[in-house]
């Protein structure tokens, strides 16, 4: 079996490591202590054997061997069953991965099963072991820890995100066009951390209820309450995230709506100009072309041309050719093209 820790704790303090399930029940039930087992991706034949010797309830048993299940509490008779969405932040990916751990709480016994390498339960016991009095309140402790640990680790996320937005800040005014992939990734990465953590203020609601309905110890009430004020700071960044991004998504668009325009103006512009140069080449082509239709024709030497032989036919074909010329000049500076 994928034990990673077994032992029963008498007092805050570990009295006993058995090597086995019914070992630990006897004990738990022979030294009046609790019995805290860590699994590790269990299979179903090995959670099945720790379901029958605490006699856990089928249905969480069944949620427990599916994973991807939804943060969320339920009780089973005197058993608690709480799912939880650990996380942690892929910088160099930027992405949020997502655990899972199954927490099932007895009067006498608690059950962890972990499904990815976060949260750190190794920690949560050697915290809890180094404080004996916070361990002796039991099962309810314990609970506690793990949640203080999977809230915890949803720090160093805020943080990544945080660090990716001001990277994203920066980049909307500089490379606005490339960055709208980077924006929109992000923000399914926020949604997703999102609807991992806002659960556990739910959870950590209703288990403080009960904690105060059954008069549990008050600085265990209290050290939840912190964990509780921290789950709120933690959606609340993560909510401010998310605006921020659709806010970036927003700038973006304008930016590049703004380059678009610019850069059709500019086209525009340079149509328009190429136009007017278009005029002016044509506007002396024109007036070009009318002397030399003159020159043309006259310049054909046909014998029955009575003009070729005026006296006066020179000066008159050039006098046509500068009138012709100058007219056409007048006409297209009088529209503007020249």
């Amino acid at each position: 079996m994928p034990l990673i820790d077994n032992a029963v704790y008498v007092d805050g303090h570990r009295a006993a490591e058995p090597q086995t399930l019914e070992e630990t029940f006897e004990t738990a039930q022979r030294l009046g202590g609790m019995a805290w087992i860590g699994l590790y991706r269990p299979s179903e034949e090995e959670l099945r054997a720790v379901a029958d010797e605490f006699g856990l309830h089928p249905l969480s048993v069944e949620d427990a061997l599916a994973g991807h299940q939804r943060a969320k509490a339920e009780k089973y008779g005197d058993v608690s069953f709480v799912v939880l969405r650990p996380a942690r932040y892929l910088d160099a990916e930027e992405k949020v991965e997502f655990g899972e751990v199954h927490v099932f709480v007895g009067p006498t016994f608690v059950v962890t099963v972990r499904h990815a390498e976060s949260p750190d339960l190794g920690a949560v016991r050697r915290r809890m072991e180094e404080n004996p009095e916070l361990l002796a309140l039991g099962p309810r402790a314990v609970l506690y820890g793990v949640l203080d640990q999977v809230v915890d680790e949803y720090g160093p996320v805020t943080s990544g995100l945080e660090n990716d937005i001001d990277e994203i800040e920066d980049q909307l005014f500089g490379e606005g066009s490339a960055v709208s992939r980077r924006i929109y990734e992000l923000s399914r990465e926020v949604m997703a951390f999102q609807r991992a953590v806002t659960p556990i203020i739910g959870i950590l609601d209703d288990i403080e209820r009960a904690y105060a309905a059954h008069d549990v110890d008050i600085e265990l009430r209290r050290n939840l309450g912190d964990v509780h004020d921290h789950a709120i700071r933690v959606a609340e960044r993560a909510d401010s995230f998310r605006v921020l991004l659709q806010n970036a998504l927003v700038t973006n668009s304008t930016l590049a709506a703004e380059a678009q325009n610019n850069e059709m103006r500019r086209m525009t512009e340079a149509s328009l100009a190429q136009g007017e140069q278009v005029k002016r080449i044509s506007s002396y082509a024109a007036i070009l072309f009318a002397p030399s239709l003159i020159g043309s024709v006259y310049g054909m030497n046909f014998d029955n041309m009575p003009e070729l032989h005026w006296y006066f036919g020179y000066p008159i074909a050039i006098g046509l050719m500068l009138a012709l010329s100058g007219g056409l000049y007048l006409v297209f500076k009088r529209k503007g093209w020249l």
